[in-house]
């Protein structure tokens, strides 16, 4: 798909990885640009630089995904590109307290599904559209010091495949995007984690790989290419994978 005059939306755009694909977006001479963070100003801030919509929504809520999108198809058109990028992380493990294992389901998880939910049936009826998950590298390979993050990480990819397989016939395309490390607000201050081991990513280089994946109808987004040889090996021997990481645990495990 080509992103030129497409109406988007994008979650979590008031910075980072968000608000350089809503920039890298209106390159590609996309229509509108729709930017929905809880950060309401951030959002705002955005807009303005792509002469678009802001929205202020909690994505944790059901209720303020489906009336966005409502609000955006009956003020700017059909939405043809939703990219459900908002995310959350939570350190720790089994011991995190229910309501922060909560939190970060419904942030990590939840919104994925309440946006397929709510613009899924509306792109099927009107011919196909395109969805834009951001998980993680940890999502695929797991994430040393924050069960939380990996478990929910793993739960977005399985269901950004589902949907592919599902409603691919029905015109619906999906990626994944599955970065390791980016310079955003969410890696502050964890820039020698276990995550940056392979280099930490300024958000410009990780929308330019989103871009060359719509364009392709790429699923897996990698923008750090060494982790597609870190699945390999994952499935190769996963006993030997888990011995490696238990070792990166013992350097990392207090690092994320």
């Amino acid at each position: 798909m080509e992103l030129n005059d497409k109406i988007i939306v994008i979650t979590g755009a008031a910075g980072g990885i968000g608000r350089a694909m809503a920039l890298r977006f209106a390159k590609e001479g996309a229509r509108h640009i729709v930017c929905a963070d809880l950060d309401g100003a951030g959002a705002e801030e955005t807009a303005r630089m792509v002469d678009g919509t802001a929205f202020e929504v909690n994505v944790a809520r059901e209720v303020e995904i489906s009336g966005m999108i409502e609000k955006v198809e009956a003020a700017v058109g059909p939405i043809d590109v939703f990219c459900s990028n908002a995310g959350i992380l939570v350190p720790g493990g089994a011991e995190v307290a229910d309501s922060d294992w909560q939190r970060i389901w419904e942030v990590n998880v939840m919104a994925h599904v309440w946006a397929a939910r709510h613009v899924v049936p509306r792109m099927i009826a009107r011919g196909g559209g395109y969805l834009l998950n951001t998980a993680s590298a940890a999502g695929l390979l797991n994430q040393v010091g924050s069960a939380p993050y990996g478990v929910t990480k793993h739960a977005a990819v399985g269901l950004a495949e589902w949907l592919a397989l599902t409603h691919g016939d029905a015109g619906i395309k999906v990626s994944v995007l599955c970065p390791q490390a980016v310079r955003t607000a969410m890696t502050q201050g964890h820039e020698d984690g276990v995550a940056a081991q392979d280099g930490m990513l300024e958000p410009e280089p990780v929308a330019e790989a989103c871009v060359r994946a719509i364009r392709d109808e790429t699923f897996l987004v990698l923008p750090h290419e060494e982790v597609l040889g870190y699945m390999r090996r994952k499935t190769e021997n996963y006993d030997r994978w888990i011995g490696g990481m238990r070792k990166l645990n013992r350097v990392y495990g207090d690092k994320l």
